[in-house]
């Protein structure tokens, strides 16, 4: 992707802002919660090189976060172990800061079930994942949630403060 694409992804991200029936985080909310973050599950995480997930994945570790996929039918993303369910990488290694979602809307509420019922720290729908049901269970539960965003767009402000 261009800094030009880059650049208009975040311009229509940003108009997004604020229309829908639950409060999802905003731009700069979004941009400190992915600062604050350290270690992030990636559910939906794909070995395939061609996915999004795996070059999100893959942009996320190079800029030093601590990516665990999530993904029941991968063994391993990128040479990290992968774990079938939220709750067993939380398990294996600990609370997550954030959860970053590459699933089909239908999925998500359960996936918001499980960032809740794990600890973690935030919802991150990736961008073109809208989910107003898992938003409003994240929600309700106190969780920050961020929607039809995508973490590697956002790294580029994370890096530029802006």
């Amino acid at each position: 992707m261009t800094a030009e694409e880059r650049r208009r992804a975040r311009d229509i991200l940003d108009a997004q802002e604020g229309t829908g029936p639950v409060p999802v985080l905003d731009a700069a909310a979004a941009v400190a919660l992915l600062a604050a973050a350290r270690r992030i599950a990636i559910v939906g995480a794909s070995p395939e090189a061609w996915r999004p997930s795996h070059g999100v994945m893959q942009r996320l570790l190079d800029a030093g976060y601590d990516c665990v996929p999530v993904n029941p039918f991968a063994g391993s993303v990128l040479g990290i172990s992968a774990y079938p369910t939220l709750e067993a990488a939380t398990q294996a290694g600990g609370r997550f800061d954030l959860v970053d979602v590459f699933r089909r809307p239908e999925h998500v509420p359960a996936v918001a079930r499980s960032a809740i019922a794990t600890g973690a720290g935030g919802l991150w729908l990736q961008l073109g994942v809208v989910s107003w049901e898992a938003a409003r269970i994240a929600y309700d539960a106190g969780m920050p949630v961020v929607m039809d965003r995508c973490t590697a767009i956002d790294l580029g402000r994370v890096r530029t403060g802006t």
